[in-house]
C-alpha cells in the first residue's frame, strides 16, 4: 500500500484521497504524513516487527498511521474506536504491543494515564505517542511526554525506512474480532489477501477510479480495511469518512460528495433508510453490506429508494470471503442469499463433529484459499477451534449450499435459541420481527425458562415516535404467515441496542441482560 500511495502522490498529487467533514487529505499529503510518522517511530528505536497499538478515531489519521507502520517495518494493532479500557488492555496483552499511538484523549480516556496503567500492569508498552487532532506535518507529537514534532525524514532516515518497509506477503496488521461473544482475538493480516479481495470487488461492482467511496465501518476491521484502506487506494479514488456513524450525517455526505459506493453493515443501512427523506442520493449505485444477515425487505426498500444495488461478500474477518453477489445477479440471489461461492476458496460444509459433509447440502462452511488470514496471533487454543485438523478454516455459521453453488446462511453455531429441544435460528426471527413497520432494529436472544429451557426474546429499537407491544408484534407475524416457532415470546423495547466495537449488535451484552431479567419468577 505504501508503494501505491507514493505512486498516486506522483500521478495525482492534489486529488483527494480522503474527505472527512470540511477537511480533505490529498495523495501528496497522505504520502508525506505517513513518511513523517514512520520516521518518528524509527527515531524512538522501535525494532522491525514490533507491534504498535493504534487507537485513533475514524478519519484520515488512522489510515496514515497504518501506512506509517508499514513503512517503518512495524505491525499495527488496530483497536476499534469504541473499545473500552478492558478490551484495550486485553488486546495489548495478547499482541505484545510495545508502543501505543493515540490522541491525548480518546473518548473519556486520558491516554497518557492509560499507558501508565498498562505499564504498571506489567504490559511491555515502552512508548506512548500522543497527537492532538489529525496527523499533520509540523504538528506536535508527544513521545513519552516529550515533544517530537512530526517532520519529514532526512536522507539517513529515508534509507533506513527503505530497508525496513514491509512486503505484500508480510504481516502488517493485527485486528480483533468484533467482540460480540466475549473478549476479542487478534486476527493476522497480510496485504496479499486484501489485494485479491480487491480484484473480486472490482469485478463484482465494476469499480473504477471514477467512483467516490463512503465507508461507514471502523477502519481496523476487515470490512473497513478493504472498503476504505485498500480498494479506493488501489484505484486512486476518493473516500469519504465519518468520525462516527450517524445516519443523517451519512446521508448528507452522500449528497454532498455525490458518493457512488457506500459500505455499511446491515444495522447501519437499515438506520439510514429512515434518514433518506427527500435527500438526493441519485449518485449512489452500489451498497456493499454484510457482517450480519441481510434482511430482504429492508434491502429491497433501500434499492427501491436509492436506485443502488445491494451487494455483499459473505465471510468473516478471519476467512475473508467465501461467496459474493455481483451486479450480474438477480435481486432474488442478491438479497435472499449470500451469493455464489468463490471458486478459488474451495468451500466445503462440515457437520457438528467437523466431518466433511459435501460440497452442497447443509452444514458449517469451511474454506481454504487466497482470501483467508493465517489465523489468530499467538493463540493455539483459538486456532484449534478455527481450523479443522487438516487445515480447513471454519466460519461460525450454519449454511445451505445448493447444486448451483449458491450459499444461504440459515444461522450461527452460537446464535441458536434452543426451545424444548428445537433449534430456532435467531437471524430468521430477527428478519421476521424487523418486518414490523414500528421496528428499526431487532435482535433475538434466548430468555431462560424453567419449562422450555429457553424462549425466544426479541429486543427491539423502534422508529422515532413508534410504540409496540408483544401482542401487536405477534398479530403482525401471524398475519404475515410467519412460522409460529419464529414468534418471540418475550419483548423488550430499548432506546438503542448496544453495539460492539465493529458496529454490530452486541449479542453477548443482550444475552446477559435478558438472562438476568428473566431468571427470576417475577421477571418471567
Amino acid at each position: 500500500m505504501a508503494e501505491v500511495i507514493d505512486a498516486q502522490a506522483g500521478r495525482i498529487p492534489d486529488a483527494i484521497a480522503f474527505a472527512a467533514g470540511d477537511a480533505t487529505l490529498s495523495w501528496r499529503e497522505y504520502a508525506a504524513r505517513s513518511d513523517a510518522l514512520a520516521a518518528a517511530f524509527v527515531r524512538a528505536d522501535l525494532a522491525p516487527g514490533d507491534r504498535i497499538a493504534v487507537l485513533l478515531p475514524d478519519g484520515p489519521g488512522v489510515h496514515v498511521a497504518f501506512v506509517a507502520t508499514e513503512k517503518a517495518g512495524l505491525v499495527a494493532l488496530g483497536i476499534g474506536p469504541r473499545a473500552g479500557e478492558a478490551e484495550i488492555r486485553h488486546l495489548v496483552s495478547r499482541s505484545g504491543a510495545t508502543a501505543l499511538l493515540s490522541r491525548a484523549r480518546h473518548r473519556d480516556l486520558d491516554t497518557r494515564a492509560l499507558a501508565a496503567r498498562l505499564r504498571a500492569g506489567g504490559l511491555p508498552v515502552r512508548h506512548h505517542f500522543a497527537i492532538e487532532g489529525e496527523v499533520e506535518l509540523d504538528r506536535p507529537l508527544l513521545c513519552d511526554g516529550e515533544d517530537a514534532r512530526l517532520a519529514l525524514p532526512n536522507d539517513a532516515e529515508r534509507r533506513a525506512l527503505a530497508e525496513r518497509r514491509l512486503g505484500v506477503g508480510d504481516l502488517f496488521l493485527l485486528n480483533s474480532t468484533s467482540g460480540t461473544t466475549g473478549l476479542p482475538k487478534c486476527v493476522t493480516h497480510d496485504q496479499a489477501r486484501w489485494n485479491h479481495f480487491h480484484r473480486l470487488a472490482v469485478d463484482a461492482a465494476d469499480l473504477s477510479e471514477r467512483d467516490v467511496f463512503l465507508s461507514a465501518l471502523p477502519a481496523p476491521f476487515g470490512f473497513g480495511i478493504w472498503t476504505a484502506h485498500v480498494t479506493p487506494t488501489l484505484l486512486g479514488a476518493p473516500t469519504v469518512l465519518l468520525p462516527q456513524f450517524d445516519a443523517a450525517a451519512l446521508v448528507a455526505e452522500i449528497e454532498r460528495h455525490r458518493v457512488t459506493v457506500l459500505s455499511a453493515v446491515s444495522t447501519q443501512f437499515i438506520l439510514t433508510l429512515d434518514a433518506l427523506d427527500r435527500a438526493d442520493v441519485s449518485s449512489l449505485r452500489v451498497l456493499f453490506t454484510g457482517g450480519e444477515a441481510v434482511p430482504y425487505e429492508r434491502a429491497a426498500a433501500f434499492e427501491d429508494r436509492t436506485g443502488a444495488c445491494v451487494l455483499q461478500f459473505y465471510g468473516s474477518n478471519e476467512t475473508g470471503a467465501l461467496s459474493r453477489t455481483t451486479l450480474r445477479d438477480t435481486r432474488d440471489v442478491r438479497l435472499r442469499s449470500a451469493g455464489h461461492v468463490i471458486p478459488e476458496m474451495s468451500v466445503r460444509l462440515f457437520d457438528a463433529e467437523r466431518r466433511d459433509v459435501t460440497a452442497s447440502g447443509r452444514g458449517q462452511p469451511g474454506c481454504r484459499g487466497p482470501l483467508t488470514s493465517a489465523g489468530y496471533w499467538d493463540d493455539d487454543g483459538a486456532n484449534a477451534q478455527l481450523f479443522t485438523a487438516d487445515g480447513w478454516m471454519l466460519t461460525g455459521d450454519i449454511a445451505e449450499l445448493d447444486a448451483h453453488g449458491v450459499l444461504r446462511v440459515v444461522g450461527r453455531t452460537a446464535d441458536i435459541i434452543i426451545r424444548r429441544g428445537k433449534n430456532i435460528s435467531a437471524p430468521v426471527v430477527e428478519e421476521a420481527v424487523m418486518s414490523h413497520p414500528a421496528v428499526a432494529l431487532a435482535a433475538a436472544v434466548p430468555a431462560p425458562d424453567p419449562v422450555f429451557g429457553e424462549r425466544v426474546c426479541a429486543v427491539v429499537e423502534l422508529h422515532r415516535g413508534a410504540a409496540l407491544t408483544l401482542e401487536q408484534l405477534v398479530a403482525h407475524l401471524r398475519a404475515r404467515g410467519v412460522s409460529v416457532e419464529s414468534w418471540p415470546e418475550r419483548l423488550i423495547v430499548q432506546g438503542e441496542l448496544p453495539r460492539s466495537s465493529g458496529g454490530k449488535i452486541a449479542k453477548a451484552a443482550l444475552r446477559e441482560t435478558v438472562a438476568q431479567r428473566f431468571s427470576s419468577a417475577e421477571g418471567a
